[in-house]
């Protein structure tokens, strides 16, 4: 059965209805067929009515406001649970366990200690316990083992009061045994040379007080002791000649004979630094004199002054940060005494100048000057361009800045909470290239 569609009348719709209506007016008898036209004109006469309005109708916004709002709360139905891809997981993980915290050593408890042995003995690790926290945070504690993968080996522990006297009065006591069966030797002076290259072994153990008081902000006055035991001996490299088999006693003071000193002194310190692990603006002043008795022989007593000034200036919202340093190490040998070789001052290294291998000169007197151009790469990174320029000097009176060894390099610095946990440097100098990997910041 076919159904009919009808639709409502426009208004010319309507009109047309009425004008066919019209000639009935006159008509007394209507037919029915006249009858059904009658109600066509009156269901187009009478006014649509208009339908409900749907659900969807009745929640459509009528301002543009309104659309703003249903807008905003059909996305916030939308939104779904942040899922972390592996990266952005493992990064969490890290976070949350204080990974990187107990790396660099910023974190209590139990941790991975890097690095920390001399120059030159290669990738060294080790568990070490910090424990900051002892006597309401009046104590700290820190003990660990560190080896490297030439067999260097270090033990150390240290007890600090840093707050005692309502933060006035400081107590540090440390000791620490050390094994290095290879330091590199080249003989004595500025004049070495490269070739000579020899090693030794040095075995020593220390235990070390020290006291002071803080009298201001950021001045520290101090004094210091130290009981210290020394064993040298014959390198054990097979790659160079044990550095007794080239050098005598006359060359080398120290190569043949053992002893063991009593040291005592005082220093005076003045650190301003913003960020100690990163400085980006101040400075750090120390001076330092230290006399060394040789207890055993009477062969090698000496005085020893050092001095140094760290200087930062930072620019373009410290994102920019110009750093120099420059260090003197002077000694005196007391009347008919020797200063030993290994406890010379020394230049070439990660500390120093780069581009040189680690102990490239020996000598009573050393003085260094180190100048860096760092720049925040992205956050955790920077970049440094630097130069080193140093000298080794026999006399102190012979201190000068005239005719150094230079070199010049760039470095990485990987950095978390304004601290420095790697530092990749390349230093360029006469004598070739050098590349360093350390977990500390070069000054």
């Amino acid at each position: 059965m076919r159904q009919t569609t009808v639709t409502r009348s426009t208004q010319p719709e309507f009109g047309r209805c009425v004008a066919l209506v019209q000639p009935m007016r006159s008509t007394t008898q209507i037919s029915p067929g006249k009858l059904l036209l009658l109600g066509l004109l009156t269901a187009c006469a009478l006014p649509a009515q208009k339908e409900p309005a749907s659900a969807a109708e009745r929640l459509a916004p009528q301002t543009r406001a309104e659309e703003i709002d249903l807008e905003r709360e059909q996305k916030a139905g939308q939104l779904r649970p942040d899922t972390p891809t592996g990266i952005e997981h493992v990064l969490n993980v890290i976070e949350e366990k204080k990974i990187v915290e107990r790396v660099i050593g910023s974190a209590g408890g139990l941790r991975l200690k890097l690095g920390g042995l001399i120059t030159g003995s290669g990738f060294a690790a080790g568990p070490e316990y910090y424990r900051p926290d002892l006597l309401y945070g009046q104590m700290r504690f820190r003990g660990s083992v560190r080896g490297s993968l030439r067999k260097f080996t270090l033990t150390d522990m240290e007890l600090n009061f840093p707050r005692l006297a309502d933060n006035r009065v400081f107590v540090d006591l440390y000791a620490v045994h050390r094994d290095y069966p290879h330091i590199d030797y080249y003989g004595p002076g500025a004049g070495s040379a490269k070739s000579g290259r020899s090693a030794f072994t040095l075995e020593d153990t220390a235990f070390q007080t020290t006291a002071g008081v803080k009298p201001v902000e950021h001045l520290r006055l101090g004094v210091q002791g130290n009981y210290l035991l020394v064993n040298v001996g014959p390198g054990r490299d097979s790659r160079f000649i044990s550095a007794d088999g080239v050098f005598s006693e006359a060359t080398t003071p120290g190569i043949q004979v053992q002893t063991n000193f009593l040291e005592g002194g005082g220093f005076v310190e003045y650190d301003w630094r913003d960020y100690p692990g990163e400085p980006r603006r101040g400075g750090k002043y120390l001076a330092r004199f230290t006399s060394y008795d040789d207890i055993e022989r009477g062969l090698f007593s000496f005085s020893r002054l050092d001095l140094e000034v760290q200087q930062y200036f930072g620019f373009f919202n410290q994102r920019r940060v110009l750093a120099l340093r420059g260090r003197v190490e002077a000694t005196d040998p007391h009347a008919g005494q020797q200063v030993p070789f290994y406890l010379q001052p020394t230049l070439g290294g990660s500390e120093d100048l780069r581009g040189f291998r680690p102990f490239r000169f020996y000598d009573n007197n050393a003085a260094v000057l180190n100048g860096e151009y760092r720049w925040e790469v992205f956050s955790g990174l920077d970049m440094a361009l630097f130069v080193d320029a140093g000298r080794v000097f026999h006399d102190w009176h012979q201190i000068n800045f005239r005719e150094l060894e230079t070199d010049y390099g760039f470095g990485f610095r990987f950095n978390v909470r304004n601290n420095v946990f790697l530092r990749i440097d390349t230093g360029f100098s006469r004598e070739g290239f050098q590349v360093w990997f350390k977990f500390n910041n070069v000054f």
